[in-house]
């Protein structure tokens, strides 16, 4: 065959085939991929040395996630619960070693008491300086092992994606609660081996929590409540995690039966169903108590039955048998015997109850609580709503918020007094609405949380509700809150003591103020130094105006009211006290 040079389809010789190189990142980068593959969009955090090329890689993603620098490590923690309690995701920390981690356990221990889902991400020393007492070296893992579901050290790149999705996997399922990672130094700088991938986990070989209850015990649960006459549902915190607000509300619909919250699960039912009777424990309702010991049968969905809502445990409910769901068996038992446990998720376990409980109609029963209703308003409620004295009353600020809100804000109180009288008078409509600090009781925990709450749900009202002396725990997160500009609403209710510790030495201590007394800095100056407005209130008949002025503005406001310098908050069960001895004054 003669070879003819224009022909197009001669046969060419083939070029060597350009095989691409796997592009390779470093252990940082790898970090922020991570977080932006689990769908991460907002870090609380304050950078350091240890940490430091974790941070060089946020400059790259800038776009893609959103940094909040703190003025605190503590202000991250709190800050990140704030944005999990309102959402139900995993707030996320990232600080540097030593000192920069332990800044951090306050809001961790916070975190796993009160099942709040939180990834923490901990700059550590070089691997080859572990154990050498390195510059801020600190042993973070041996500190943190008490205080979280799970943690971890990385030292190498390559663990970074599998290590990150296993800790978001952990935070938030089953019981949710806080997990840290420790990653050192030279795993941030080195190169991964192989191309970056990431996959979610979805589930756990070590680590399976029970969703689904099991059938039988679902059914043993149904008998006790269809057979009980006089029977109280409990709802905890639990029924807000697991967002099952709406299978409780048809449960207790058919049911009649009534219902109380535990502090962390207020705002679960509505104020004005009539099927609520109010809050449980220490300061709660005086018929929620009184009666509880007086049902045959108690419903506890969601919560542990912790000390403040118990009192003298030898004397709790002895007459009562209890249905206890769950999710974490390791509550069942640990502190009041349950007769019919339930082992899982509270939406599923409601789901599956719903159609083995019969119609009832306990009407009868509820009058009962009418009547310690009416006792506890007339000797306490109405004298703190419409008071004679000069000076305002807490549950006057607070009802009055609630009205101006219609009862539909999100409401943060830090602890003490203030967090109780927040509890008892602000009138929750709203399924998710109030965030404190329940278990561990963290003053200053309020002030960066409502910030993290407001990132979180940026359009709702988020007002926080903070005493004197919880304030300036955290004070230095208003130029936080002042570089966002996000409009945080602050009452600062002040009283010029650490109130519920001068209530405690009045009552038990003869009166012997032992420094409780604050002197007080100009809060409303401060707040201004930081570029936030703000006023103080401290007559009654200027009380309406300022609190209009606060909600009208579109930016941070600090509203400082001056309340009564020694009231108390009742009803109140005395520590180691039964709850059916419940004190009015």
């Amino acid at each position: 065959m003669e070879f003819n040079e224009n022909q197009t389809d001669a046969v060419q010789i083939a070029e060597p085939a350009v095989v691409a190189k796997p592009e390779l990142v470093n252990g940082s980068h790898a970090v922020i991929r991570s977080l932006i593959a689990e769908g991460v969009e907002t870090i609380f955090g304050y950078p350091g040395g240890a940490i430091m090329p974790v941070y060089d890689a946020i400059y790259d993603y800038q776009e893609e996630i959103n940094h909040i620098l703190v003025r605190h490590e503590q202000g991250a923690a709190h800050a990140a619960e704030g944005f999990a309690r309102i959402t139900g995701r995993p707030g996320v920390c990232l600080v540097t070693s030593g000192p920069g981690a332990t800044n951090l356990v306050t809001g961790i221990a916070d975190a796993i008491i009160d099942s709040t889902p939180m990834v923490c991400i901990v700059g550590q020393v070089g691997a080859h300086l572990l154990g050498t007492d390195a510059f801020q070296e600190t042993d973070v893992i041996g500190i943190t092992i008490p205080i979280t579901k799970w943690n971890y050290q990385i030292t190498r790149a390559d663990e970074v994606p599998e290590i990150i999705a296993k800790a978001f996997y952990i935070a938030k399922s089953g019981r949710p609660g806080p997990v840290l990672i420790d990653i050192t130094k030279n795993a941030q700088q080195e190169l991964m081996s192989k191309s970056f991938s990431y996959k979610k986990c979805e589930n756990l070989i070590s680590y399976r929590p029970r969703l689904a209850p099991k059938v039988e015990q679902v059914e043993a649960a149904a008998k006790l409540i269809n057979e009980a006459k006089k029977p109280f549902l409990f709802v905890g915190h639990g029924v807000q995690i697991s967002k099952a607000e709406n299978e409780l509300i048809q449960f207790i619909e058919k049911t009649d039966i009534p219902a109380a919250s535990t502090l962390l699960g207020l705002s679960s039912v509505s104020v004005d169903h009539p099927n609520y009777v109010g809050w449980l424990g220490m300061h709660g309702n005086y018929g929620t108590n009184v009666l509880t010991n007086q049902c045959d049968l108690i419903i506890a969905v969601g919560m542990r039955f912790d000390d403040r809502v118990t009192g003298d445990v030898s004397r709790y409910a002895k007459q009562a048998k209890v249905v206890h769901i769950e999710i974490d068996p390791a509550e069942i038992d640990k502190i009041v015997k349950a007769d019919a446990p339930v082992v899982g998720d509270a939406k599923l376990a409601l789901e599956m109850l719903l159609p083995l409980v019969k119609e009832s109609d306990h009407k009868g029963w509820i009058a009962e609580f009418k009547k310690f209703d009416a006792i506890e308003d007339e000797k306490i409620t109405q004298p703190e709503l419409a008071p004679t004295t000069d000076k305002i009353k807490m549950a006057e600020v607070i009802r009055t918020l609630s009205n101006k809100t219609n009862g539909e804000a999100v409401v943060l109180a830090d602890v003490g007094q203030h967090q109780m009288m927040t509890a008892r008078y602000y009138q929750f409509k709203k399924p998710n609405s109030f965030i404190t600090s329940g278990g561990l009781g963290t003053m200053g925990f309020a002030l960066p949380a409502a910030f993290g709450a407001k990132v979180g749900a940026p359009d709702r009202e988020v007002v926080a509700f903070i005493g004197d002396g919880c304030f300036q725990m955290t004070i230095q997160e208003l130029g936080t809150i002042a570089q966002s500009g996000l409009p945080v609403k602050i009452i600062i209710l002040n009283n010029n003591f650490l109130g519920m510790v001068r209530q405690w030495q009045q009552l038990f201590h003869q009166k012997r103020y032992s420094f409780v007394e604050l002197q007080n800095p100009d809060f409303i100056t401060i707040g201004k130094g930081f570029g936030i407005d703000g006023h103080t209130c401290s007559a009654r008949e200027d009380l309406n105006a300022s609190l209009d002025k606060m909600l009208a503005s579109d930016k941070p406001y600090l509203l400082e009211v001056i309340v009564e310098k020694e009231e108390n908050v009742f009803p109140m069960v005395p520590t180691g006290a039964c709850v059916a001895d419940i004190r009015l004054e």
